[in-house]
């Protein structure tokens, strides 16, 4: 595993983690830094672990019976599963947009509101959700029908008031699973340039299988690869990770060169 050195300042620390669903290790020893205020890309092929770190990141495996995490994740120098971490606490931080769009049955306006409602009482919804849809690039095609249902957005348009809902809970990282997957190319485009300019404000992690996404929108970019064991199961761990520009054009791993030039995957 080749693990570059991060120019900035990380926000996320990954030292030498494990991740196991019951007795199964679905990932082994990964190891690497992800800096702040870039977008960082995990590419590999299905099964090789790219989604299961991602959801660590956040603690979302917590919600998968029988996962368990070892190694250590610091997120600004904090351990993520200390044992007085609280993991609502460090899902408000840590966004999370999942592959299929997923808005609550409810209103645009109040898939906005409601998680604000919950978490920060008395808080200007007016103003949270007008401000969330503006960063999320929606507001001016849904301010005239906010009362109207989440659902009847298209794909594209869901994805953003996804997006939006993450950002109207103050994270300081939004972490992204196939976010274009099922997007139209056109989608995909704007949800690519929002990424661009949210990466200002925000740190984002994205999965993706998309090769040429990964080169377009990522700063750094990590491949991940899945090793075969004897008993039928596939484990995943880090090839590398570096500059995408680098791992695109001269990675320092042969496995990796393979793969972002198509001859496994």
């Amino acid at each position: 595993m080749i693990n570059a050195p991060v120019k900035t300042q990380p926000i996320f620390e990954i030292q030498n983690v494990d991740v196991y669903y019951g007795k199964i290790r679905a990932v082994r020893d990964v190891t690497l830094n992800i800096p702040a205020h870039h977008i960082t890309a995990f590419i590999g092929p299905s099964g090789c672990g790219k989604s299961t770190l991602l959801r660590c990141l956040n603690r979302t495996n917590d919600l998968v019976p029988g996962a368990a995490v070892k190694g250590h994740i610091r997120y600004r120098g904090i351990d993520l599963y200390g044992e007085d971490i609280e993991p609502v606490a460090v899902r408000r931080k840590v966004g999370m947009v999942f592959q299929q769009p997923n808005p609550f049955p409810k209103t645009i306006y109040d898939n906005i509101a409601f998680a604000v409602r919950v978490n920060y009482p008395g808080s200007n919804l007016d103003e949270i959700v007008e401000t969330s849809l503006r960063r999320a690039a929606l507001w001016d095609e849904v301010k005239d029908k906010l009362k109207e249902s989440g659902m009847s957005l298209s794909g594209g348009q869901q994805q953003r008031l996804c997006i939006a809902r993450a950002i109207a809970l103050k994270p300081d990282v939004i972490l992204m699973d196939e976010p274009c997957s099922a997007l139209d190319p056109i989608a995909t485009l704007r949800i690519e340039e929002l990424m661009a300019e949210l990466k200002q404000d925000y740190t984002i992690v994205i999965v993706t299988h998309n090769m040429q996404q990964a080169a377009r929108i990522s700063d750094y970019t990590a491949f991940f690869n899945a090793e075969a064991l004897p008993n039928g199961k596939r484990v995943g761990y880090l090839v590398e990770v570096d500059e995408t520009k680098t791992i695109f054009s001269s990675p320092q791993d042969q496995l990796t060169l393979d793969y972002v030039n198509g001859r496994f995957g």
